[in-house]
């Protein structure tokens, strides 16, 4: 008889409700999934800091290679035109 009793106490316990425990599930995945869209949303506004960082320092050293090319042209054109004049010089003296 005791083994009959004792199978009648473990019916008599409350079943958990499983609406509730679902509910609760539910709310705790929805929290987490809130912390973690929001840690990805910080995440992307780095990025995009970032990214305009990088985009003003590659046009600053774009703007700088230009300038660079400008003046080593200018350079390239007194240079040929030195050599022209001292060939023109060389040919005179013939």
């Amino acid at each position: 008889m005791a083994a009959s009793s004792s199978h009648s106490d473990v019916q008599l316990l409350p079943a958990p409700e499983p609406e509730s425990h679902l509910s609760s599930l539910v709310y705790d995945l929805s929290q987490q999934l809130q912390g973690a869209l929001e840690n990805m949303l910080k995440m992307i506004n780095e990025v995009d800091q970032n990214s305009a960082g990088i985009m003003e320092e590659i046009e600053k050293c774009k703007d700088s290679a230009l300038e660079r090319k400008r003046i080593l042209e200018e350079e390239k054109q007194r240079f040929q035109k030195a050599a022209y004049t001292v060939l023109g010089m060389l040919d005179n003296r013939d």
